[in-house]
């Protein structure tokens, strides 16, 4: 009798494919056009994003792109591929018919590509597991869409279950703690991606989300309340975006006496730019020009074994 199969879907937002100016702005497209990011009445949006962002924003990131592209493409695209493989090889050892694919919802691999190659393998079920362990109507349920989407005109649509966040669970806290070793008179900044405070208005619970689990990390890491806060950062236009600010923050902690200081992103699950360009050399530069005496960026979880026992386990539950 022939095993089934299970197709695993592993999903980030996207990345370009290369650090070229056409590249970018063929994946801020797509992104920034999807109401789930921006949500702004599309005769008000579709001016701006066309006429203003889209010939020129491309052209004014290309240099942060380059300063982290890899030999495998985009620091994104290389830490999620290295996932993919970690994982398939270990259910690769197991009896379990796992397929495991990263996919992107705005870049390549895309999610209808990967349905596709799932529906033709004929599986059993298909797990989506958005690498986002706290929720957002601008990741999570971003993901969500582009996934229905995919399957919108397919008849032959298996079971699936969709992983909707994993921020809380005891593995996934632990396997961060366990990156903190806070050195003497050091402070812990964690610094979550931003979203528009009226997203949080209107019902977007991602920064209770947020606020929980650098208090459960803080626990686990044996952290008092004063060793550590909470900032957001890559903020986008000019709207009010959640606060505190992380570029901001980080100039005014020097003037606090927090002169030593760790930074670490727990809503990141693979580095990309904005931990590794954002956080490790513009924000770095912030806070030593502010009268930081020495700052460490803690790299994200990517492809370790204690991020990989926990992803297994999240797919592991829902066979």
């Amino acid at each position: 009798m022939s095993q089934q199969k299970i197709g695993v879907l592993l999903v980030n937002l996207g990345t370009p494919e290369h650090p070229t100016a056409p590249a970018i702005r063929k994946f801020l497209k797509p992104f920034l056009a999807d109401s789930r990011v921006i949500d702004y009445p599309k005769f008000l949006w579709k001016p701006i994003l066309y006429s203003f962002i889209l010939p020129f924003r491309p052209r004014k990131v290309k240099p942060l792109y380059q300063h982290v592209w890899t030999n495998e493409g985009s620091p994104l695209y290389a830490n999620t591929i290295g996932q993919e493989k970690a994982l398939q090889a270990h259910f690769d050892q197991s009896e379990h018919g796992v397929l495991v694919r990263a996919t992107m919802a705005y870049s390549k691999p895309s999610i209808s590509d990967v349905v596709d190659e799932f529906l033709k393998e004929k599986v059993a079920k298909m797990i989506v597991l958005p690498l986002f362990p706290q929720y957002s109507s601008t990741t999570t349920a971003a993901i969500f869409d582009a996934f229905a989407q995919s399957l919108k005109k397919k008849k032959d649509i298996p079971p699936f279950d969709f992983i909707h966040h994993y921020y809380e669970r005891p593995s996934y806290i632990q396997a961060l703690a366990q990156t903190i070793h806070l050195q003497e008179n050091e402070h812990l900044l964690f610094s979550f991606h931003g979203i528009p405070q009226r997203y949080v208005i209107e019902g977007d619970y991602y920064t209770e989300h947020c606020q929980q689990t650098a208090q459960l990390i803080a626990v686990a890491a044996g952290l008092s309340e004063e060793q550590w806060q909470v900032s957001y950062q890559s903020r986008f236009g000019s709207e009010e975006w959640t606060r505190p600010y992380t570029d901001e923050t980080l100039i005014h902690l020097p003037k606090q006496g927090k002169k030593k200081l760790a930074v670490i992103c727990p809503g990141f699950a693979a580095d990309c730019l904005e931990t590794l360009e954002e956080i490790d050399i513009t924000n770095r530069k912030h806070f030593m020009a502010a009268g930081g005496q020495a700052y460490r960026y803690i790299p994200a979880l990517n492809a370790s074994p204690a991020h990989i026992q926990l992803l297994a386990e999240l797919i592991s539950e829902r066979l």
